[in-house]
């Protein structure tokens, strides 16, 4: 074989990796990206206390409103706090909101709505009514009046958020269930004697898993976004507590003083469009249609 004919399989493979590489990107490359902020975001969170420049609570009104500099990298605020360690710190508290909002909600809703749509009868009608007396209800004004009735707090406000959150995985478990209870390996369980705990969370949950875990990821954005617009309302956190949502509000009517709001602002985005695109990519990876394309 001379040296032209062995270098023509090389040739060939090189635009094939070339091509899976470029499908990778186009599928997966906003995923990647938006990983890589929700990551650094929890880095930065979790290294708080050592990465941070000053104290959070800091205040040092000779230094009040002052714009970015090398010494204050995001500037000061009305109290002469830095805002750089503000944010840093605010991503704590909307971070661990959001993860603990969107599991123990996921985890309560989706377990009412599978057993519920296995057993059918007077649980999944009682079920369903229950959703529909919740979802009459725009979710934010349903916990904001919830949150005020319980007053200012991360507590209560997450029990706010909890009370309307669990019927959207109820109704999607709900759907899954009914769609995959019908089919043979259900039957074949059945028929071979297995108890209906064990159809339901061993055979039946595993094949209803993803769409859980798209939505799971996707509402991790939009539970920061909730709690950042209550705290934006006063009925978030209590002051001092950093928290992005009320550093916003702190700084909604310093116009000239852009950096207040700006800069907490940026993080809800960045945040919310990382989870978004981590949300799309996992949808992408578990729709076996997506691979053809």
């Amino acid at each position: 074989m001379s040296g032209g004919e062995a270098t023509l399989p090389s040739l060939a493979a090189a635009p094939a990796a070339l091509s899976r590489r470029a499908r990778w990107r186009r599928r997966y490359g906003f995923a990647a990206l938006g990983a890589a902020v929700v990551l650094a975001w929890a880095v930065l969170a979790a290294l708080a206390p050592w990465i941070a420049p000053y104290r959070p609570d800091s205040v040092d009104v000779a230094h009040r409103l002052l714009a970015p500099s090398s010494v204050h990298w995001l500037g000061t605020d009305a109290l002469g706090r830095d805002v750089l360690t503000r944010v840093i710190y605010g991503a704590r508290v909307s971070l661990a909101v959001g993860f603990i909002v969107v599991l123990l909600g996921g985890v309560f809703g989706t377990l009412l709505g599978a057993v519920a749509a296995y057993a059918r009868g007077w649980a999944e009608e009682a079920l369903m009514r229950a959703t529909d007396l919740v979802f009459c209800f725009p979710p934010i004004i349903l916990a904001m009046a919830i949150a005020a009735a319980l007053g200012i707090g991360v507590v209560n406000t997450m029990i706010a958020m909890l009370a309307v959150w669990w019927p959207k995985f109820a109704r999607l478990a709900r759907s899954l269930v009914l769609g995959e209870r019908g089919k043979e390996y259900v039957e074949a369980a059945q028929a071979a004697g297995f108890g209906p705990g064990h159809i339901l969370f061993r055979q039946i949950m595993p094949n209803a898993v993803g769409p859980l875990v798209v939505l799971v990821t996707l509402d991790l954005g939009n539970a920061i976004l909730v709690f950042a617009g209550l705290s934006f309302l006063g009925l978030g956190v209590v002051p001092p507590t950093p928290e992005w949502g009320s550093m916003v509000a702190e700084g909604r009517e310093l116009v000239q003083q852009w950096w207040v709001a700006t800069f907490p602002g940026l993080a809800i985005l960045t945040v919310v469009i990382g989870f978004n695109f981590i949300g799309d990519g996992i949808r992408d990876w578990l729709d076996p249609h997506a691979s053809r394309r």
